[in-house]
């Protein structure tokens, strides 16, 4: 019984549940640029680095918020005493250093030629440091929101990084193309949103600040929706499996989802309430990755794969929390 009650308690402090967006993330960019998720072993290294360093992220925003939980969230593992403040930071920061170690190792996999095989070390990195950047010094400041927002962003660019082929035409930054750079900022925005939301999740939210967080929210998604007319796709290099808007509509529908959600919140902002918007919109990001990955690439059951990710999400979510 006190095994199990531990391995909770660790599970709790990985946010467990929310780990799997990060897989999705990952996931769909890597298919933006590859046809298949092979070669396996570079894909595989992407993926543990997005794990970790995701869970580093929980397990350090834990570790540097270990004074204001025990006030405001004194059933967590650190203030409860279930996981020691010293043995979760040994943790966090051991997850960060082996998260940037599969990014190195992404790229210069055994029998693999990229175009750029640094790039995933580097974003990988960057990532890294974002998140050291947000949890120890700018989670309280006006800036967390922002930062929260560019490590989901890298994120993405993280499953971007590895691709044989060279990106054709057009204007490139570290040889992302237009679009690609579109649809990372387009997640990025929204989780800014997403985070300016819950930033009272703890208490009453004032309704003004849920108001603008939702705008934020629809922003992201909005520039998301446009990003088949940037970069590849606009100069006819790549075309989307479906009409546009066909694509229109399946955006429209899960934002329609995102804002009923917030919109409830904002009616009665009490903690539960917000919390349960947060929690929805975190879930739909992955059905966001997923209709990504179905308007760029075939066949479908790549995008059933993401969605599918939602299963274990849903069933840890009954027994760990995710806020």
């Amino acid at each position: 019984m006190a095994s199990i009650t531990m391995i909770k308690a660790y599970l709790q402090l990985f946010r467990i549940p929310n780990v799997f967006t990060a897989m999705a993330d990952v996931t769909l960019g890597y298919l933006f640029l590859n046809p298949n998720l092979c070669p396996a072993g570079s894909f595989c290294c992407l993926l543990a680095a997005s794990c970790c360093l995701y869970t580093a992220g929980m397990v350090l925003n834990d570790v540097f918020d270990a004074r204001v939980d025990a006030q405001q969230r004194p059933q967590r593992p650190i203030p409860s005493g279930r996981i020691g403040l010293e043995t979760a930071r040994r943790l966090g920061f051991g997850l960060l250093l082996i998260g940037v170690l599969f990014g190195w190792i992404g790229g210069y996999w055994v029998g693999t030629h990229f175009h750029i095989p640094w790039r995933s070390g580097a974003v990988a990195t960057l990532l890294a440091v974002t998140v050291v950047l947000y949890d120890a010094v700018l989670k309280r400041t006006w800036l967390a929101p922002a930062f929260m927002g560019a490590c989901r962003c890298l994120n993405i660019l993280l499953g971007m990084s590895l691709s044989p082929l060279v990106a054709s035409g057009g204007n490139k930054v570290l040889g992302y193309t237009a679009d690609q750079l579109v649809v990372a900022a387009g997640i990025g925005v929204f989780i800014v949103g997403v985070t300016w939301f819950a930033r009272s999740e703890a208490v009453t939210s004032r309704r003004s600040g849920l108001v603008l967080a939702l705008v934020v929210m629809v922003a992201g998604l909005a520039l998301l929706i446009s990003f088949p007319q940037w970069g590849m796709f606009d100069e006819g290099a790549r075309k989307l499996t479906m009409p546009g808007t066909v694509w229109l509509l399946l955006i429209v529908l899960l934002t329609f989802s995102i804002v009923r959600r917030c919109a409830m919140a904002i009616l009665s902002p009490q903690p539960d309430h917000v919390q349960f918007a947060v929690k929805h919109a975190i879930m739909s990001l992955v059905l966001l990755d997923a209709a990504v990955c179905l308007a760029v690439r075939e066949p479908v059951w790549w995008s059933v794969g993401i969605v599918l990710l939602l299963a274990p999400m849903l069933l840890l979510g009954r027994w760990i929390y995710s806020t």
